[in-house]
């Protein structure tokens, strides 16, 4: 696929191997690395990946990611996401069928807990009302579209909101393949206290608070 996939990471060794093998054959995969001090510049190099040093958070990361992706169609992943098979198809379709529109990808998680289909559920809805994905959920875009919306913003929280709130809901597109995510960060902090602090942290945001006081209560 012609297409870069932008991955923000840090200290990511334990998911991003299931991350990299998920995407299959893709023509390019840049690991933008914030200082990372386990094995995972060297999972991304085994796996042909190119890295990239950045400042440590996700939206300098990503910035940095995209200035060094040659491709036009760009496609940003968390770390402890995995696609499912059937991504290629529709990420092929959608890039044809809508040059002008970003696509994600429905959320799920690798978990058999209720909880787990229950918040799944939960974030189908806000997708459907509010059109709003994301970054756990895969964004996938062309470069020209990324331009006209003012780029990725150096952010180090929030970057993913932010991205989707200039894209606006006539300008995204879900997608039936799953972006499977890490259920680890619910289940080692509580399900209810990490969706509760989520949900803190946007409304901290639509409030206008810096992303940079969010980024210290996310921690």
């Amino acid at each position: 696929m012609k297409i870069s996939v932008v991955i923000p990471t840090l200290d990511a060794a334990a998911t991003l191997p299931a991350t990299l093998i998920a995407l299959g054959d893709v023509r390019e995969v840049i690991v933008a690395d914030g200082g990372s001090a386990d094995d995972t510049a060297a999972i991304a190099h085994g796996a042909g990946a190119r890295i990239v040093t950045s400042v440590r958070g996700r939206g300098q990361q990503l910035a940095t990611g995209i200035a060094a992706a040659t491709e036009d169609w760009l496609l940003l992943l968390h770390a402890d996401t995995r696609l499912t098979p059937d991504w290629r198809a529709e990420a092929e379709t959608h890039m044809r069928a809508h040059p002008g529109k970003a696509a994600y990808f429905r959320f799920a998680l690798d978990s058999d807990a209720g909880r787990a289909r229950r918040l799944e559920r939960l974030v189908a809805w806000r997708c459907r009302v509010f059109a709003l994905p994301y970054g756990d959920q895969g964004l996938l875009f062309h470069r020209d579209l990324l331009a006209k919306v003012g780029g990725m913003r150096p952010l180090p929280l929030m970057e993913d909101v932010d991205l989707v709130h200039r894209l606006g809901s006539r300008r995204l597109i879900g997608l039936n393949a799953k972006a499977v995510t890490s259920a680890a960060k619910w289940e080692r902090e509580g399900w209810y206290r990490r969706s509760c602090r989520n949900l803190i942290c946007l409304s901290l945001w639509h409030l206008g608070v810096p992303p940079a006081r969010i980024a210290r209560l996310y921690g």
